[in-house]
């Protein structure tokens, strides 16, 4: 038991070891931080919109409550100011034939009943503004028309937040690997990815990236240097009809970036392939992005996915998600440039090569037997 655990602790270091770090983690998030910007913070508030979008939950909630609370309670302090320099308050002493600016305003928190009554239009009909101050026209005209500003504002950002496309993409899922093995022939690097709803995601649109370190003639040494990847289906790479999970694949040519490397030297690649998928989401039209990342020792050289859609006999296509990731070891090339020379090889077998140096001569044989 001791040795069990030794062991799968000494494992879990190793993998630790070798973690690398990653850009675009496996459920999309961006791992980029910025430093020593020049720009204030305050340039964030220009946009406010997106701001306020970006924004998580907690603070979002946090400034919709504080933004309603906040202006009622001014507004209230307003409200009570009025009605102190009019000298509406019970501790004036009011003459019975005064006529208030703001009928039952008693104190501070009978002035913040009011603010609150006229922002969200309740309107009880105890407290009402009377025709006395002009000055208590314009403060109930100004906080009307900021209340529905406000209003509008942070209900419209709340609705935008709910119904933003980033919560469709998290029904978009990929495999958590990506394998290499032969497909129609040809050497390739093959990726499943799924929709989890049945409404389609319309104008798909599929394509990598490849994120690696390289140092050009120059000697300058270039971070996430960006290598675009073309993966397409059976039927192209647009317009996908994404329906049930598709398995897109990236042909390893002499001009893919992987077609230098081999089975024995994948894992000491350092490079992140990140996966792109564009679409309109069918309910809402609204455009989203769905991407993930793998690194090499997400990429398993010579296997295939298992089978993941079948047709009962009631005649309806079945797709088990419990082989979606699952993968099967098949016999595979140990580099695409073998593959290549494999396919030259047979190629010059089945053909015939002339000569034009070769001449037939014909010989013309004489019988000089003697009897």
């Amino acid at each position: 038991m001791f040795s069990y655990l030794r062991e799968r602790f000494t494992s879990h270091l190793r993998e630790r070891g070798r973690r690398r770090a990653r850009l675009v983690s496996k459920d999309g998030r961006c791992n980029i931080e910025f430093g020593n910007v020049e720009q204030s913070r305050f340039v964030f508030l220009i946009d406010i919109w997106t701001t306020i979008l970006d924004l998580r939950w907690r603070y979002k909630m946090t400034i919709f409550i504080s933004a309603f609370l906040g202006s009622w309670f001014l507004f209230g302090l307003l409200w009570y100011v009025v009605a102190y320099i009019h000298k509406d308050l019970p501790e004036f002493n009011p003459s019975i034939n005064h006529t208030p600016c703001v009928e039952n305003i008693n104190g501070l928190t009978s002035a913040f009943l009011f603010s609150l009554e006229t922002q969200v239009t309740i309107g009880y009909g105890f407290r009402c503004v009377t025709e006395q101050c002009a000055t208590a026209i314009f403060l109930l005209i100004f906080q009307s028309i900021l209340g529905v500003i406000i209003n509008s504002f942070m209900c419209g950002a709340i609705l935008a937040k709910i119904s933003r496309s980033k919560n469709r993409a998290k029904t978009i899922t990929f495999s958590k690997n990506a394998v290499i093995s032969k497909r129609g022939g040809k050497l390739c690097l093959l990726i499943r990815v799924a929709n989890l709803r049945k409404s389609l995601l319309i104008g798909s649109h599929i394509y990598g990236k490849l994120l690696r370190t390289t140092i050009t003639p120059e000697g300058e040494t270039i971070i996430l240097d960006q290598v675009n990847i073309e993966f397409v289906v059976d039927a192209g790479n647009e317009n996908l009809f994404f329906i049930s999970p598709l398995t897109i694949y990236h042909i390893i040519d002499k001009n893919s970036p992987f077609f230098h490397m081999a089975a024995e030297t994948l894992l000491q690649q350092d490079f992140e392939l990140v996966v792109f998928l564009d679409g309109t989401v069918e309910a809402t039209s609204a455009t989203c992005q769905v991407r993930t990342s793998y690194i090499p020792e997400e990429v398993l050289w010579g296997y295939r996915f298992a089978p993941i859609v079948s047709k009962t006999k009631e005649g309806k296509y079945r797709v088990d998600f419990q082989n979606f990731s699952k993968t099967v070891a098949v016999e595979t090339p140990h580099c695409a440039f073998c593959l290549y020379n494999e396919k030259e090889a047979k190629a010059k077998e089945k053909k015939g090569y002339d000569n034009p140096g070769f001449v037939l001569s014909e010989v013309n044989e004489t019988s000089d037997t003697k009897m």
